[in-house]
């Protein structure tokens, strides 16, 4: 008892404020990593291995197991259930029918063929038993979206590439780790019972718990949120706790049933008709990032570094295995009869790099594996995560220029994202389209996207600044950011957070009509608002004003007779050149002090204010061209004949 003993009251202290110093500086340093990855494009899970390899086995500042004691179990079962939930909550089976079927073989026949061959190659290399190389083989058959889409965003490949790595990250990461608990389950019930009935039976009983309870969950939540029996400022902490509930109840019932109820629960929910759970997305997102730092952190420093060089060379072995063997296979497995070139069937190939449910998912095995009394399931962690390290340090490196070799990097990104789907917005990119440029509209506005939608243009539903889109936005062909929402600072944080995206001169914006009253001490500079599009004058409220008031937007085509100088000169102070679009597809934007002149073949997109007046100017303009043909074949007529006079004249006989 602490009472007795004053040498542990003065040593109780100590410990205690070492914690939530601890805490703090691995919540700071997960930022850090999450940061340098933002800035240099690359997969966080680098930075935040690194970090935790160098606080853990290298310099020993940081001990999980003496850090949470019995909490650390626990606290990594909870995290993975919540990254598993937020995963499946972006499982909407209407887009999912939409993609190819390459995608549905990938996650079915692509995935077991992955699953057979590192399984063989695991057991016969490291002389594992056949349950925990198989094991091994279903934790790394996932790759997920928080290591996929970074690293497309840094290849760039076309859009049957990128849509295809992107939706097979995010369907397999539930599925793998449905595989891991189904093998898990196996070997357990294994080891308390003899006999395949018994791990049948334990089998059936985790599918059958975790089922009911994760669809039951999935529906009470859905109609207590639709109904909307909980404000709407209690509702991410109502979903929260009944992750938790259900995760930990289903766990009770049969174990590591949990995993498979809360995917269940959030794929329940992503599918129900009007239930808007974009607001609870955002929440498990922020959620998310902040355990995914936290989490990788702890579990790069448990690892022990006589445990990785014991393993030797042999690693890089199975690695090269998965690359040229088990990955290939797979893909090219999925992708028969599909319309797939072989050039992208070999980076589909090459581009698989393994993530956070690899390694959360191995290490919470682990330690129940090794508890069970298997003492080479120490081997499993030690090993994902090398496997983790060098997917994603070798495809990130090679990856861009085995693109441009094999010739299926996107084309040149001349299209538009757009913030806002308003009336305006809209225009814009029914504009645009018809000269095939594309434009994606954002909007956390569903009125404004469904009218989108209906006027057949490409949409996002969602804040373009939020994890979800960073993850799964597709930005193939798409390189400038047009900011159009009547909010500045919505406007400018887009500008800044795409700046790094697309560059400094690639981010364009329409000033809001109080920006122009602002003196200059507050006015925002180019570098953080971007170019102000099209001229100052144009303002958010004008343009919508002279939308609304009949004015158009129109294209016309300059030719070597008719320049761009006589295009303003012929419709001077009526139109306002707002893009430009040459015959190959490349595009300008007008802006303010600009001194672009488009040449002959370039279609000039302008904003008519007075279409009537334009027309009679175009019709003024015809009348006199054909007033000019018209005296010139008159001429013509006339000197004609007088050649002809002349020539019977000179036939006559000289009297």
């Amino acid at each position: 008892m602490y009472g007795f003993r004053p040498e542990l009251q003065n040593e109780r202290p100590a410990v205690n404020e070492s914690i939530p110093l601890m805490l703090a500086l691995i919540g700071l340093i997960g930022f850090a990593c999450q940061w340098i990855a933002w800035r240099v494009r690359l997969p966080a899970i680098l930075f935040l291995l690194a970090a935790g390899i160098i606080m853990g086995p290298f310099t020993g500042v940081l001990d999980p197991d003496a850090l949470f004691g019995d909490l650390l179990f626990p606290l990594i079962s909870l995290s993975v259930a919540v990254i598993l939930f937020e995963g499946s909550l972006t499982l909407d089976f209407d887009e999912i029918r939409a993609q190819k079927g390459v995608v549905q073989r990938l996650v079915i026949i692509g995935a077991g063929v992955s699953w057979v061959l590192v399984a063989l190659a695991t057991h016969y290399l490291f002389g594992l038993s056949w349950e925990l190389s198989v094991l091994f083989g279903a934790l790394t058959v996932v790759t997920g979206p928080t290591v996929v889409v970074p690293m497309l965003r840094t290849v760039r490949p076309n859009a049957a590439i990128a849509n295809i790595l992107r939706w097979e990250g995010i369907l397999i990461d539930p599925i793998g780790a449905l595989f891991v608990v189904v093998v898990y389950e196996f070997i357990i019930s294994q080891g308390q019972a003899s006999g395949f009935s018994h791990s049948l039976v334990a089998f059936c009983k985790i599918i059958g718990v975790g089922s009911v309870l994760g669809i039951g969950g999935g529906a009470a939540l859905s109609v207590v949120l639709k109904r909307f029996w909980v404000p709407e400022y209690l509702q991410n902490l109502a979903t929260l706790s009944s992750v938790f509930v259900v995760f930990t109840v289903a766990n009770a019932l049969a174990h590591e049933s949990g995993l498979l109820a809360v995917t269940l629960m959030g794929m329940w929910m992503a599918n129900q008709k009007n239930l808007h759970i974009s607001e609870i997305l955002n929440f498990k997102e922020d959620l998310t990032v902040v355990l995914l730092s936290g989490l990788f952190i702890l579990l790069a420093a448990r690892l022990q570094l006589p445990e990785i060089l014991a393993l030797g060379f042999t690693p890089l072995v199975l690695l090269a295995v998965m690359q040229f063997v088990a990955r290939p296979a797979s893909v090219w497995a999925s992708a028969v009869g599909s319309d797939l070139t072989w050039q992208e069937k070999s980076l589909l190939s090459w581009i698989a790099p393994r993530g956070i449910v690899a390694a959360a998912v191995s290490a919470l095995f682990a330690i129940r594996l090794e508890d069970a009394g298997l003492e080479d399931a120490g081997v499993l962690v030690p090993l994902t995560f090398i496997i983790i390290v060098g997917t994603v340090v070798l495809q990130s490196a090679t990856s861009r220029p085995i693109a441009r070799w094999l010739g299926v990097s996107a084309k040149r990104p001349e299209g538009f994202i757009v913030v806002g789907a308003n009336p305006i917005a809209r225009r814009i990119a029914q504009a645009l389209g018809k000269h095939k440029v594309r434009v994606l509209l954002t909007d956390s506005n569903y009125e404004n996207i469904k009218n989108a939608r209906m006027d057949g243009l490409e949409t996002f539903y969602g804040d373009p600044l939020s994890d979800f889109a960073e993850q799964r936005l597709d930005l193939d062909g798409i390189g400038r950011l047009l900011a159009l929402s009547p909010e500045r600072n919505k406007n400018t944080v887009a500008g800044m957070h795409y700046r790094n995206e697309f560059g400094a001169t690639k981010i364009y914006t329409v000033q809001t009509s109080a920006e122009t009253k602002l003196s200059e001490k507050h006015q925002q500079g180019t570098e953080k608002r971007g170019y102000i599009a099209f001229n100052d004058e144009l303002t958010y409220g004008k343009l919508a004003s002279l939308l609304a008031r009949g004015a158009e937007i129109r294209s016309t085509k300059m030719t070597q007779e008719f320049s761009f100088d006589d295009f303003k000169a012929t419709n001077a102070g009526n139109v306002i050149p707002m893009f430009s679009v040459d015959p190959e597809g490349k595009v300008e934007v007008f802006v303010d002090e600009g001194h672009f002149v488009p040449e002959p073949g370039w279609n000039v997109i302008s904003l008519f204010k007075e279409v009537e007046s334009v027309e009679e100017a175009a019709k003024a303009k015809m009348a006199k061209k054909a007033e000019k043909a018209e005296k010139v074949e008159k001429a013509e007529k006339a000197e004609k004949a007088e050649k002809t006079e002349h020539t019977e004249q000179g036939d006559k006989p000289n009297p």
